[in-house]
């Protein structure tokens, strides 16, 4: 191909990527039909990209009405079923009534989620990294699950001194609060859980170790995306929202997750954070 021709071709490309190609500001040559292909191209991406953006704009505002909408009347039965807890003495309908608690709570996790999913994206609720010690924010992640940990009778333990990393600490709590609700959730009775910090030369990483029933290979990457639930966890609680929770906000803060698991022994979520912050 001769010098000249990749040098239009090169040109187009330049003026294609900046958003400034127009067919007309080529002569009639042996390169006219590629050109007028290449503009049609140009044109189709374009158009599937603002449908795309309209698409999922129009998600993020339904995602937001439902929740506007929804959040009193959930609130509203979580506490009416509160109240006919205390009250109803029926043993045939307390299996409804604590059916009917457990379902709103259900509910009432999935908007919040959903909530929160849809703000990242949307670029709505902006990370703040500043570099601090990782202690005292897996500390008080250990703290929102321990309950649940301790009607199991789960030992968590926590390994971690004086390391520090660039992260927000509201989100990071968030993120590893729900690898350790997995942990508890998905883990037997007398297990225990183990929480620790590895410092690499760019990144400080936090791993949550259990000893539940671990993931399937062919699931593993899977696993983040954004409702998805392995088959053998379809009886227990949850909606398919905390682990991709954990990778978006991992990566708002220039890190990432990993998992290593062996099915049947137990899993290990390593969630990486930068050690300063992003140039």
């Amino acid at each position: 191909m001769r010098r000249s021709t990749l040098a239009r071709l090169e040109e187009m490309l330049e003026r294609a990527i900046d958003g400034t190609f127009r067919e007309e500001d080529y002569d009639e040559s042996r390169l006219s039909r590629l050109e007028t292909k290449w503009k049609k191209y140009l044109a189709m991406s374009q158009l599937a990209k603002r449908r795309a953006e309209k698409e999922q704009q129009m998600t993020k505002t339904l995602i937001s009405d439902i929740s506007h909408q929804t959040r009193t009347p959930i609130a509203n039965i979580l506490l009416y079923a509160e109240l006919l807890q205390e009250k109803e003495k029926n043993p045939e309908l307390t299996p409804i009534v604590e059916n009917i608690k457990s379902q709103s709570e259900k509910l009432d996790f999935l908007i919040r989620s959903l909530m929160k999913a849809s703000r990242l994206e949307s670029e709505l609720l902006l990370l703040h990294p500043d570099n601090q010690l990782i202690r005292p924010t897996l500390m008080a992640a250990i703290e929102t699950v321990s309950k649940e940990a301790l009607k199991k009778q789960i030992g968590i333990k926590l390994m971690a001194e004086d390391e520090r990393a660039c992260f927000d600490r509201k989100w990071t709590e968030e993120a590893i609060s729900n690898l350790l609700d997995n942990a508890v959730k998905y883990s037997p009775c007398g297990s225990r859980i183990r929480v620790s910090v590895t410092e690499y030369e760019m990144f400080a990483a936090v791993h949550v170790q259990d000893q539940g029933i671990g993931i399937r290979e062919e699931e593993q990457a899977q696993i983040f995306e954004r409702f998805y639930r392995s088959r053998d966890v379809a009886g227990e609680k949850g909606v398919g929202i905390g682990l991709y929770l954990v990778r978006e906000i991992a990566g708002k803060q220039g890190g990432y997750v990993k998992l290593k698991s062996v099915y049947g022994s137990g899993s290990v979520f390593s969630f990486y954070m930068l050690k300063n912050e992003m140039v």
